[in-house]
């Protein structure tokens, strides 16, 4: 059972950074007397992808939303890049679909625009490099034609392509994804892969929360798992945390992982 953990540099594109991209220390989050984090202690470096997983009610969502700053600690501290966690812009955030009013008559450009906001301010018009970035980020989408469409006429890969869009004109150094691939087809799922390997590959450390153990453990797509359960279970490697004893803590049942020429898998044991 580890309650903090160090995830370590990925790869070796990053070798200036000391400090970690992400620090996080001491976490929790009470609801009404119910914690829904419980002293966690995490360290990111930069340039790491990292899986975190857990079962539904673990707290996934709620660790992506106090990093953001959309939900305040109960205790704990938050730092990004040895900055407290109210730089805002250092740290991009794409909610779950089902949390997006799809109806809100807005455009696929202002959303990205939206992104530009920390740079640009409160009540003031976007500059020339402020619409060269939105264009920039529109056409590494691959969402340019469809610029001036309404968010909510979009399919569901597509609104969560400009959503990654609005992070890349923010420009910012983390990445937190929730649930990014639910409800999409296995082909909008590897378009979205890849483009946020794109994404990962220019440097920002890149957080996804997921349902997907089988994704998780693929090395290709991911160096790191954090396993959660309101409280850490285990962060390192797949081979490191999606250990039977590590899953059965986190989900109350017995999985195992299996390596086959293919790949590993996931088995559930019902005896």
């Amino acid at each position: 059972m580890i309650h903090s953990a160090s995830i370590p540099l990925a790869h070796a594109q990053h070798p200036e950074s000391v400090l970690p991209a992400l620090d996080v220390r001491d976490l929790s989050v009470v609801y009404q007397h119910t914690h829904a984090l419980d002293n966690i202690s995490l360290q990111v470096q930069a340039g790491t992808r990292v899986a975190l997983v857990g079962p539904n009610g673990a707290g996934k969502s709620t660790l992506l939303k106090t990093i953001v700053g959309l939900i305040k600690p109960t205790a704990g501290t938050i730092a990004v890049a040895g900055h407290g966690h109210t730089r805002c812009s250092a740290v991009a955030y794409v909610p779950q679909r089902a949390m997006v009013d799809w109806n809100f008559p807005v455009t696929v450009r202002d959303v990205v625009m939206m992104g530009r906001i920390g740079q640009i301010g409160l009540l003031r018009l976007p500059r020339r490099q402020d619409r060269a970035q939105v264009q920039a980020s529109l056409e590494q989408v691959r969402m340019t034609e469809l610029a001036h469409r309404q968010i909510g006429q979009l399919s569901g890969g597509q609104q969560q392509r400009v959503f990654l869009a609005r992070a890349l004109a923010q420009q910012a150094q983390v990445l937190l994804l929730d649930e990014p691939f639910t409800g999409l087809d296995i082909r909008s799922q590897d378009e979205l892969l890849q483009i946020i390997e794109g994404i990962y590959a220019t440097g920002v450390t890149v957080l996804v929360a997921t349902h997907d153990l089988q994704q998780a453990a693929d090395t290709q797509h991911y160096e790191q798992v954090v396993l959660l359960n309101r409280r850490l279970i285990a962060a390192g490697s797949a081979d490191a945390v999606l250990t039977s004893a590590h899953l059965a803590e986190a989900y109350g049942t017995h999985l195992h992982r299996i390596h086959t020429p293919d790949g590993a898998i996931l088995l559930h044991d019902r005896h």
